[in-house]
């Protein structure tokens, strides 16, 4: 009987088994590191683009609040405009009113009184001047009374004077200032001015 010793062949069949296996395993590990080095690639290109968003963003909101800034710059300065608007208004208001008022006062001075000063506190107007009669100063304080825009005159005092050697009545007075009424065809600035200017001239 024959024998075959079949060990060498066996041993190459197992190496070719274990260089297959190598093979395998090393494609496997091969593989799989390329997996990961994609997968890898892949989140740091994600987290590129993201951070490179993230950073427009930032830049955006920078602009947004810079622009916020300057907004609310602007709404103050146009507060501060509208305030300066309102007291430029409210003076020329009251510029138009002592105007008015004084050219009611010189409209209702009788003849023969003659005011020395005028002096305004609050509502209220102080006239001293002199008058020829003490009827002089009943005609001006019913005037006043019944002016629009003239009320409750007071007599503080009547005294005897003289100016240039002529007997006179000087007098003071209060009366109380109402709401001046809107009326067409108000007198111009220099028409005042001539009304006062004869108002309070001396006798």
């Amino acid at each position: 009987m024959i024998r075959i010793n079949l060990l060498p062949h066996r041993e190459l069949k197992r190496k070719a088994r274990q260089q297959q296996f190598a093979i395998l395993a090393g494609l496997t590990v091969s593989l799989g590191m390329l997996v990961i080095w994609g997968v890898h690639e892949m989140v740091m290109d994600k987290i590129d683009h993201q951070n490179g968003r993230n950073q427009y963003l930032r830049d955006e909101i920078t602009v947004l609040d810079r622009q916020i800034a300057e907004i609310k710059s602007i709404k103050e300065k146009i507060q501060e405009m509208l305030v300066r608007k309102e007291i430029v208004e409210s003076l020329q208001g009251n510029r138009i009113k002592v105007v008015h008022m004084l050219d009611e006062v010189a409209r209702q001075l009788p003849e023969g009184v003659y005011l020395k000063s005028l002096k305004q506190t609050n509502e209220h107007l102080h006239l001293a001047g002199y008058a020829q009669s003490n009827a002089g100063i009943s005609t001006l304080m019913r005037h006043l009374d019944a002016s629009p825009w003239l009320e409750s005159p007071l007599l503080i005092e009547i005294r005897a004077a003289t100016e240039n050697g002529i007997r006179l009545s000087e007098f003071d007075l209060n009366v109380k200032l109402t709401e001046l009424p809107e009326e067409e065809g108000r007198p111009r600035g220099n028409e005042v001015a001539a009304k006062i200017t004869a108002a309070v001239g001396q006798p």
